[in-house]
């Protein structure tokens, strides 16, 4: 008998196979026996127990997907692979995953030592909750839900060693709240936030993960939605937000994205070669700033352009583009959730290195941290409306040991209290001739500032021969977040759809969408 046989008898489990050729035994455990058994030391890995069938399956069908794993290089892009090596993998970090779901996958539903880290399953559109069996009720009609936890969290490990998912030892709240079309309501999402945070400290929440988007209707401040993530915000979650998916334009960031408290992510992609870093580009439908009330937004920028991650091949988002499935357990998939996700996955990994973190130093390390593209002589290749501070930079935020605070001039409880509203430092000149409006930032006394990336004429544009290196660090003399307030003389404030008396009278039907599809990039 093997030492692993007397380890697993040792916990009660029953050793049914021995497999010497892998140096590993098969049995049968309980839950409580297989937690028992992953915390063990000499225990490297649990798998499950997967079937086998003859081969011959049609393409698209899940035979040999459970056990085959790719490479993702994104864990490496960003440097969390280094983290991992340094045993800071999101142990103890809890991410709620507000979107369609998660499917039984075994890089979803366990850690890297096999035990089970789906503390709940919240369903907020029945308002249900499961925490025992929960793998029993999960389930994924989209596809959406499962890709983006997958990307924040897969356990799953390829030849090389390396985990497919940035945070693969976080534990994880399931928060259903959409549909197989990708659709919800604000009603629906709202209940799932609020669920969020009156079960943060019960489940250990930290992080809320938002992969969704949907076109402002009114302010930042008047939207329900919004209040609602102003509210977790302001409760200590770390809300993480996409962009959206209709850029390239500027002013096209959704909700609750637009909002200036929380982290706003858009995608840049690796343009098929992930091993060079210099020929990374910004995404094209990655949404792009200002706010229309004058905040620069997206905060950051993180891989979003045909990233894989895990979604079965039945759910709506695979039958609909059945050529980007593996026909196993991966999906090729781009989009702002995707780039959403890594950045979620990242302050996991940042919670666990320095619990006593608040929301706002997470945002500031983040965008301290990051990389911005920029040509080889220094100047920028894109404008802070469009990549923010820069690339995330997984290993540079968890070894930050800056002490800034992000929203330091803002005033969220007047925020919320509908006491005070604030706008950002962007301004605009008039279109000349045929041309759109010129963007550009003022700084605290006014002033405008014009070069280093902070005028932009609301074009995409698209390099080669760019970087992307560290000298894009935030000054004290270039504050997103100066709470300027609000007043009727901005220059675009006449070009808006909607007035200051949005009756929300259709708060029950107004839609949702996780972020739209995009072709692949």
């Amino acid at each position: 008998m093997s030492a692993t046989s007397h380890t697993v008898e040792h916990v009660g489990g029953v050793v049914t196979h021995e497999l010497g050729i892998i140096g590993a035994v098969a049995a049968e455990l309980t839950d409580e026996q297989r937690a028992l058994l992953g915390r063990h030391a000499s225990i490297r890995r649990i798998w499950p127990n997967g079937t086998a069938e003859l081969t011959g399956k049609k393409s698209g069908s899940n035979g040999g997907g459970n056990s085959t794993v790719v490479e993702t290089y994104y864990p490496t892009h960003l440097g969390a692979d280094q983290l991992h090596a340094e045993g800071i993998d999101g142990s103890g970090v809890t991410i709620a995953v507000l979107d369609s779901g998660a499917f039984n996958d075994y890089g979803l539903l366990d850690s890297s030592s096999g035990r089970g880290r789906i503390l709940v399953h919240y369903d907020a559109v029945n308002n249900t909750q499961r925490t025992v069996e929960v793998q029993d009720y999960l389930h994924d009609d989209q596809g959406h839900g499962s890709h983006v936890t997958s990307v924040a969290v897969s356990s799953r490990r390829a030849e090389s060693g390396l985990f497919n998912g940035m945070a693969p030892d976080a534990d994880l709240a399931v928060i259903r709240a959409f549909g197989a079309n990708g659709q919800s309501s604000y009603a629906d999402v709202i209940r799932g936030i609020d669920w969020a945070v009156a079960n943060k400290d019960a489940y250990g929440i930290r992080v809320l993960n938002c992969s969704f988007s949907a076109e402002p209707q009114s302010y930042y401040w008047d939207d329900p939605l919004n209040q609602a993530v102003m509210e977790a915000w302001r409760m200590g979650l770390v809300v993480v937000a996409s962009a959206g998916n209709r850029g390239p334009d500027p002013m096209t960031i959704g909700v609750p994205g637009n909002l200036p408290y929380i982290i706003t992510v858009g995608a840049m992609t690796d343009n098929y070669t992930p091993e060079n870093f210099q020929d990374d580009v910004l995404a094209s439908f990655s949404s792009t700033g200002p706010t229309v009330e004058a905040f620069v937004k997206p905060d950051l920028v993180a891989p979003g352009g045909h990233v894989k991650g895990l979604m079965k091949n039945n759910a709506q988002i695979a039958k609909d583009h059945p050529e980007f499935h593996d026909g196993g357990r991966y999906f090729n998939m781009s989009g702002t959730s995707q780039a959403t996700a890594f950045v979620s996955g990242i302050v996991a990994l940042m919670l666990e290195a320095e619990p006593a973190l608040m929301p706002d130093q997470v945002k500031y390390r983040l965008m301290d941290s990051a990389d911005r593209a920029s040509f080889s002589g220094g100047s920028p290749t894109y404008s802070i409306f469009q990549q923010g501070a820069g690339r995330v930079d997984a290993y540079g935020a968890v070894h930050s040991m800056a002490t800034g605070s992000a929203n330091a001039n803002l005033d969220i409880d007047a925020d919320l209290a509908g006491t005070q509203h604030f706008r950002g430092p962007a301004d605009a000149y008039p279109p000349k001739g045929n041309g759109g409006y010129t963007f550009f930032i003022r700084a605290a006394d006014g002033t405008p500032i014009e070069d280093d990336g902070y005028l932009w004429n609301g074009k995409y544009t698209y390099q080669d021969g760019f970087v992307w290196n560290d000298t894009f660090i935030w000054s004290d003399t270039f504050i997103w977040s100066d709470g300027f307030i609000w007043n009727d003389t901005f220059i675009w404030s006449d070009t808006v759809l909607w007035s200051d008396g949005f009756i929300w009278s259709d708060l029950y039907t107004e839609a949702l969408f996780t972020e739209s599809w995009v072709p692949q990039e």
